[in-house]
């Protein structure tokens, strides 16, 4: 750690303006006021408001047209309250059979395998073609995700014989078999997420993942697998090494395959590949 201090106290930060000896830019603008659920009751108010920074391109011209004649896009407010109650109904409605949907494929993407969803949900403008159905699947699964060739990332909410997974009532293991880790060329790591809130969680190890780097430290089995050891309570101080913590509820776990091989044993192609996600097996 002082290590890190010394790197961290040689960076000096300022404003680009400052760096390059130009005025400063005039003040971003601020944001609204973000709650859980702002995009399903204010979500036009966002939308106006994120479209400035979004310029128009040839493919959107039709959907900004569309926005636009019921007064939504940039530098314009779309007022919920001044709706009537009838049109008030037909929006709210229509608000939630819209955030159903995007759940939906959130939860589809992909095809499953041993109980993880293996697809390619990632990708720039050429990938979506235009179908944003995909698009807000997947920024709802995790922003900021990469395309199939740089990342890949299996999601699992269910065991092995397809039930729910949750900590308050079961033990899970998720074993690798001897030379089955996820073939990649950097790294790869397995992240625990509460299943109600979508964050890390809290437990007496302070590890939130396990990831490749940490395999020195980690037992192997006699036939040279690897099993870990999921679950809400310690396994036992002989198996803590392999232990990613749970929380006391429903779970969901993201392996992320960082720079994946092509040659096999492959996850590529995307829900195709070679190399296949092991089951999670309920051991308790």
């Amino acid at each position: 750690m002082d290590n890190v201090k010394k790197i961290q106290a040689g960076y000096n930060v300022q404003p680009l303006s400052a760096f390059v000896g130009k005025p400063a830019p005039a003040p971003a603008p601020n944001w609204p006021k973000f709650a859980d659920d702002a995009f399903k009751t204010d979500f036009a108010s966002y939308l106006d408001f994120l479209l400035q920074f979004c310029p128009e391109v040839a493919q959107e011209k039709e959907l900004r047209a569309r926005f636009a004649s019921v007064g939504i896009g940039p530098g314009k407010k779309f007022d919920f309250k001044y709706l009537s109650l009838k049109h008030k109904a037909a929006v709210g409605l229509r608000i939630k059979e819209g955030y159903s949907k995007m759940e939906k494929q959130r939860d589809e993407i992909g095809k499953e395998i041993n109980g993880w969803r293996v697809g390619a949900a990632f990708g720039d403008r050429a990938f979506y073609n235009g179908n944003y159905l995909p698009r807000a699947g997947a920024a709802l699964a995790g922003i900021y995700g990469n395309d199939a060739v740089e990342a890949m990332y299996p999601l699992a909410k269910t065991d092995g014989s397809g039930q729910p997974l949750d900590g308050s009532n079961h033990d899970y293991s998720l074993t690798f078999a001897k030379d089955q880790f996820p073939p990649v060329n950097a790294f790869w790591s397995v992240t625990m997420y509460d299943g109600k809130t979508q964050l890390l969680i809290d437990n007496p190890l302070n590890r939130y993942l396990i990831n490749s780097p940490m395999l020195p430290a980690m037992k192997k089995n006699s036939d040279g697998s690897l099993t870990l050891y999921i679950q809400n309570k310690s396994p036992g101080k002989a198996k803590e090494a392999n232990w990613l913590p749970a929380p006391g509820g429903p779970i969901y776990m993201v392996m992320r395959l960082y720079w994946p091989k092509v040659e096999p044993p492959s996850i590529l192609p995307p829900g195709e590949g070679t190399w296949k996600p092991p089951v999670i097996a309920t051991t308790k």
